[in-house]
């Protein structure tokens, strides 16, 4: 049986862990070509089955040598992101400028790397990875990461706007507190991780944190033709944490 995916060359970047590697897997086995990417070589061990390539989304010139050899690419899912905690007067000009580079520059940098060859085939589908903290909603102690996630959204519209008489669509995913082992990580540095965790679940109306199946679920649709009536559109998975 044909998955939903069969045939389509798709890049995922962040696919190391967490939402990225979710992605890399759903897309493997809904028949897709997956070139999944990571700043860490480390992480994409044990992603049977798909081309795994260390990137750094920073760095532009790295991105347009990989779009060189990879023109074939169809689906693009820029999910590399950083988060940084702290309001504006604690947060440093190093967590700023790093929240801008990888999850603002990177789309930019891989947008320039691969819509050509999407342009010239009249066909493709960008999805970016946002945040409900954005301009859906605020946050404690994420400034540099909601500036950031707004500039998302707000570059997901650009693209779709920009690119409509292209074939290429361009949509993005704005997930709320997802059980990612990022999230565990930040957890574990808190003063007291356990009741930390418990006030992220508290503030989720379902009762529990996502997970990151249910967004690789999402990214599915709009990879797939499915959605093709589908662009400039922010599809929201947050338990009902913005309502």
């Amino acid at each position: 049986m044909r998955g939903r995916l069969a045939g389509k060359s798709c890049l995922i970047t962040g696919a190391g862990q967490g939402i990225g590697r979710s992605i890399a897997e759903a897309f493997h086995a809904e028949g897709a070509r997956v070139i999944a990417t990571d700043l860490r070589a480390e992480h994409l061990q044990g992603l049977a089955g798909m081309v795994t390539l260390p990137l750094d989304v920073t760095r532009a010139q790295d991105v347009l040598e990989l779009a060189a050899r990879h023109s074939d690419v169809e689906v693009l899912v820029n999910c590399a992101g950083y988060v940084a905690v702290g309001n504006v007067l604690s947060c440093t000009d190093e967590q700023f400028d790093t929240c801008i580079g990888v999850n603002v520059r990177s789309i930019m940098n891989m947008a320039k790397g691969f819509l050509p060859a999407m342009c010239v085939r009249n066909k493709g589908s960008i999805i970016n990875i946002a945040s409900v903290v954005s301009t859906t909603k605020a946050a404690p102690d994420r400034f540099a990461y909601a500036a950031t996630k707004a500039a998302v959204l707000a570059m997901t519209r650009s693209i779709a706007i920009d690119f409509i008489k292209h074939g290429v669509r361009c949509n993005s995913i704005s997930p709320g507190t997802i059980d990612t082992p990022s999230l565990t990580s930040r957890i574990a540095i808190a003063s007291d991780p356990e009741r930390t965790r418990a006030a992220l679940i508290a503030r989720q109306p379902l009762g529990r944190l996502g997970r990151p199946t249910e967004v690789a679920a999402l990214a599915v649709m709009l990879a797939s033709e499915e959605s093709c009536f589908m662009t400039g559109a922010d599809l929201v998975v947050d338990g009902g944490m913005s309502l």
